[in-house]
C-alpha cells in the first residue's frame, strides 16, 4: 500500500530520479566502491538535475519541496547502495542547519551552491574521545577580534574529504555550567587557515563513502561564520537530530526491503535435492518472518514520517524507529546471507555488501543504546 504522504508529483519525481540513477549511479557503483570515493562529478550532476536540497526555498535555488521528496530520494539512493548516505546527509541533515539558523547573508552565500553541487557539506560532532556524549567534546573556539581560533580534532566525519563547508560543533565557553550551554556551531570553509584533513578512514562497509579525520590547529574562522547564537549549539543539534535519525531509519528500512527481495529471488532460483530451496518449509518460514518484520517496520515508519511532515514532536517515535528498524535490518542481512549459502559470502553478490554496510546504521546518528535512553526518559523511568 502506497504511503498516504506521497502524492502523484512525488511518484513522478521518483520515476525521474530513478532514471537518473540508472544512468549515472548504478553502472558505476561497483567502481566507486573499489576506488573508495564517489566522484565530485556525480555531485555536480545531482545538482544540475535538481536533486540536491530540493526543499530549499526558490529564492536560494531550490523549489520548496516538502519532506516527501526527501523520503523518495533517500529510498532511491539506498537502493543503489548505502555508500550514497553522504548525499542524504548533505541534503537533509547538514544544509537544514544553514537554512534554519543562518543569517540572510549566510543563506545567500552558501545555499545556492549547496543546491548546485558546487558546495558539499559535512557536520563534525564526533571526536576521538566523545561520541554520543556531545556535551563532552573538547574542540574549542576562542574569540579573538574578528575571528574564532579553533583547536581540536574530529573523527568519523561523513563527507569529510569532499566537504567544502563543515559545521563544527565546538565549545565557545569552556566554563559553562552545565557544559552543553557552552556549545556553539561554526561553519568552517575548506580554505580556512589551520584546518586540515587527515586520512580517509578505512571502514568495514560503506567503502565508497568518504569518511575522514579533521584537524583544527589555531584555525582562524571569521566571527560571521557563527551559525545562530553563541551557546545555543546543543539546542540546535537536539532540534535537528529528529530528522537525522528519521533519515537513518528510512535508509535502513529500504535496505531491509532490498535484502529481502534479493534473498527471495535467490531462493526461488537455487535448487537443492531436486527442488528450489524456496519449496523447503524451513526457508518459507524464515522468509515469512522476514516479510512480517519488514511490513511492521514500514507501517510504523510511514506513520512517523507523516507525523514529522505534520510538524509534530516525534522524538520518542523516531528513536523507536531508528533503533528497531536498524536492528531489524541487521537481522534481515544475516538471514539473507545465510539463505544465500556460500554465495552470500562472495563480494560479487550484493547481499555480501549489504551485510557489511548495514551495521553502522545502529551506531551513527546516536547509538541505539542512546535511542533506548531517550525512549526510557519519555516513559518517566529516569
Amino acid at each position: 500500500m502506497a504511503a498516504t504522504y506521497l502524492r502523484e508529483e512525488h511518484h513522478m519525481f521518483r520515476d525521474a530520479f530513478r532514471k537518473f540513477l540508472q544512468k549515472e549511479a548504478y553502472p558505476f557503483y561497483a567502481e566507486w566502491e573499489k576506488k573508495g570515493m564517489i566522484p565530485r562529478e556525480f555531485w555536480r550532476k545531482m545538482g544540475e538535475n535538481g536533486f540536491l536540497c530540493p526543499w530549499v526555498e526558490e529564492v536560494y535555488g531550490g523549489f520548496g519541496a516538502d519532506f516527501g521528496y526527501s523520503v523518495v530520494m533517500n529510498e532511491e539512493l539506498e537502493k543503489v547502495g548505502s555508500s550514497l548516505v553522504g548525499i542524504g546527509l548533505h541534503n537533509d541533515i547538514v544544509v537544514p542547519y544553514i537554512a534554519s539558523y543562518g543569517t540572510e547573508e549566510q543563506k545567500k552565500k552558501w545555499l545556492p551552491k549547496c543546491v548546485s553541487g558546487e558546495i558539499v557539506t559535512a557536520i563534525a560532532m564526533t571526536e576521538p574521545g566523545a561520541g554520543s556524549d556531545l556535551a563532552g567534546i573538547s574542540t574549542t573556539a576562542v574569540k579573538n577580534g574578528d575571528h574564532y581560533i579553533v583547536n581540536g580534532q574530529k573523527t568519523f566525519i561523513t563527507n569529510g574529504i569532499h566537504a567544502d563547508l563543515v559545521i563544527v560543533v565546538c565549545k565557545t565557553n569552556s566554563q559553562a555550567n552545565p557544559p552543553h550551554k557552552g556549545i556553539s556551531l561554526l561553519v568552517v570553509e575548506r580554505t580556512t587557515p589551520g584546518f586540515t584533513r587527515g586520512r580517509k578512514l578505512e571502514k568495514v562497509g560503506l567503502h565508497a563513502q568518504d569518511t575522514a579525520e579533521l584537524f583544527f590547529s589555531d584555525a582562524k574562522v571569521p566571527v560571521e561564520n557563527l551559525l545562530g547564537e553563541e551557546g545555543k549549539g546543543f539546542y540546535y543539534l537536539m532540534e535537528k537530530l529528529q530528522q537525522e535519525r528519521l533519515i537513518v531509519a528510512i535508509a535502513a528500512q529500504t535496505a531491509a526491503e532490498v535484502m529481502f527481495d534479493l534473498t527471495k529471488k535467490y531462493v526461488k532460483s537455487r535448487s537443492a535435492f531436486g527442488k528450489t530451496i524456496s519449496q523447503f518449509q524451513t526457508v518459507q518460514f524464515r522468509l515469512a518472518e522476514m516479510a512480517t518484520e519488514i511490513a511492521l517496520g514500514r507501517t510504523f515508519l510511514d506513520d512517523v514520517i507523516q507525523q514529522h511532515m505534520d510538524g509534530k514532536d516525534v522524538v520518542t517515535n523516531v528513536s523507536m524507529a531508528k533503533w528497531w528498524i536498524t536492528e531489524m535490518a541487521k537481522r534481515i542481512a544475516a538471514e539473507g546471507m545465510q539463505l544465500h549459502g556460500g554465495y552470500g559470502y562472495m563480494e560479487e553478490y550484493e547481499i555480501a555488501r549489504r551485510y557489511r554496510d548495514i551495521p553502522v546504521s545502529a551506531i551513527y546518528a546516536g547509538t541505539n543504546e542512546i535511542m533506548k535512553t531517550i525512549i526510557a526518559k519519555s516513559l518517566d523511568l529516569i
